[in-house]
């Protein structure tokens, strides 16, 4: 079979569904590639690149619909092209099935498969085709550069001979595939940045890249994302008007606000409103990522740049990835293949529609002339769900004292017991030793003791720079070497010598290398 792609139609589309290098792993599955001409060159395909690929060049897109047998897009297709399409035709492109349903009716009376490659279920094994997350991550990171370049300021702190420059504050909101993107790309580039998301699990995540989490005082159990194939679901309207509350108090605050919210099969929910734009300071930047849904903030007009009566400006551009085609391209055209690869497990050239397999039956939006949307829940968890926790049941202080009482009675006699133990073993030593023996042996165990005492109950993490504060006092054996060093004996100077020097070591060693250890423990 053939898989041919189509230039894209909308409007200032730059991406391209197969790329030279995607179209060589297409043909070792089994399928001969086509493309229509000039189909590659804004994403810096050339129809030469192609050729060289062994790629046939089709002069225009009726043709190539004509002579493919599975078409492969990126934005989903217009009127003319899905009358294009018959029964023994497949589709894979974006689709967005829930807000197109006049287009999946077409499709339908159609015959069409249709493959929506927004529909692939967020499970492990579909994380090579989830186009969603690829595209997501480049808008991720042109959001930052877009704000940037809208911004009037370094986004890193500095102190120069003209003066100092404090840090960008930005705020992302939601830390989903984009989110993350935003969060590395901005604390690498120095702001302050803090984040918000819904669920209070992906706090760790966000603090390992340098980020601060914005915690909200709400609990609200969260949903498994199997239900929603991986998705963030909708939040109640008390949780809602709480997160709301929290971003008023952060627009004072905040130079740049991303926002990435979405939901799918609705439209984006408002999470940043007019009063709070009007709290953002002049030349603060608003660059909200879910402008084609409707967008997160309030005054968003999709693809448009947007200045606020008090100078925010407020970016609702749709096209983040579009603006790195080259990249976007060669991302998306490898989802392609990996969707292919499932759907022909043989190898031999020709698609395996198998509806048992929870990928392509959650991708597939139309097959064999019916809507299949929406799809049945995934059989495969998306998130594993947690085993509820038992609560310990709530102790009288009655109870309490006992438990108090008896740990404190149990810790006793085994104490009592090891003491008794060695007082024994003591005796039995000093029956046999001399008296000077014993004096060094009695100070060496009660050392050993005093300082079994001291360790056991230190935190496991203060435990490396507890024993280089030990070896810096312990090396007060440094006192005999200095002794020493006044000895009319060259042998014994040099001896002596050598010992402060290595006992200088430990002393200044210990107490460097715990300043060090436990500066890991503050915030500065």
């Amino acid at each position: 079979m053939k898989i041919g792609t189509p230039k894209e139609v909308f409007e200032g589309e730059r991406r391209v569904a197969m790329t030279p290098d995607s179209a060589l792993q297409l043909q070792k599955l089994g399928y001969e590639c086509a493309i229509e001409t000039g189909a590659g060159e804004a994403a810096g395909f050339s129809d030469a690149a192609y050729e060289a690929a062994g790629v046939e060049i089709l002069p225009t897109a009726a043709q190539l619909f004509k002579a493919a047998d599975i078409i492969a897009k990126v934005r989903e297709p217009n009127e003319t092209e899905a009358k294009r399409l018959s029964a023994d035709k497949t589709l894979i492109s974006f689709f967005w099935p829930a807000q197109n349903a006049e287009m999946l009716e077409l499709c339908k009376s159609k015959g069409a498969s249709v493959i929506a490659m927004d529909m692939v279920p967020r499970i492990s094994r579909a994380q090579k085709m989830d186009a969603l997350s690829s595209m997501a991550n480049i808008a991720g990171y042109r959001a930052v550069i877009e704000a940037g370049n809208n911004f009037g300021r370094f986004f890193t702190g500095q102190v120069t001979a003209a003066g100092k420059v404090p840090p960008a504050k930005v705020l992302i909101v939601g830390a989903g595939v984009a989110g993350l993107a935003a969060i590395g790309t901005s604390t690498s580039l120095g702001a302050m940045t803090y984040a918000f998301d819904v669920r209070p699990e992906v706090a760790e995540q966000i603090e390992s890249m340098g980020a601060e989490f914005v915690y909200l005082d709400f609990e609200e159990e969260s949903q498994d994302g199997a239900a929603t194939g991986g998705y963030a679901a909708p939040s109640s309207p008390e949780f809602r008007e709480a997160q709301l509350k929290k971003f008023r108090e952060l627009a004072p605050e905040m130079d740049i606000v991303i926002t990435t919210a979405l939901i799918p099969g609705r439209d984006a929910p408002v999470l940043w409103t007019k009063d709070m734009v009007e709290m953002m300071k002049p030349g603060s930047v608003v660059v909200d990522l879910a402008a084609e849904k409707g967008g997160n903030c309030e005054l968003t007009e999709k693809d448009q740049r947007v200045v606020s009566d008090n100078g925010v400006v407020i970016i609702g551009y749709t096209d983040f990835p579009s603006r790195m085609a080259t990249q976007a391209s060669t991302l998306y055209s490898t989802n392609i293949r990996h969707m292919m690869t499932d759907l022909t497990p043989e190898k031999d050239g020709q698609p395996n529609h198998n509806m048992e397999d929870d990928v392509i039956r959650g991708a597939t939006v139309t097959h064999e002339g019916e809507i299949t949307f929406p799809p049945p829940p995934p059989k495969v968890k998306a998130i594993a769900a947690q085993k509820p926790k038992e609560k310990a049941p709530e102790l009288t202080p009655e109870e309490k004292r006992a438990a108090e009482v008896a740990a404190f009675k149990k810790e006793t006699k085994t104490q009592v017991t090891l003491l008794a133990v060695g007082g024994l073993l003591l005796l039995a030593v000093g029956l046999v030793a001399p008296a000077s023996f014993m004096q060094h042996f009695i100070v060496f165990v009660l050392s050993v003791f005093i300082g079994f005492q001291v360790i056991w109950n230190v935190s496991h993490s203060l435990h490396t720079p507890l024993m280089a504060v030990t070896n810096a006092i312990s090396s007060i054996i440094i006192l005999g070497a200095l002794m020493q060093i006044g000895s009319g004996s060259f042998l014994v100077i040099l001896l002596a010598a050598l010992s402060v020097f290595m006992a200088g070591i430990n002393i200044f060693g210990g107490f460097l290398v715990t300043r060090r250890m436990l500066a890991m423990f503050q915030k500065s």
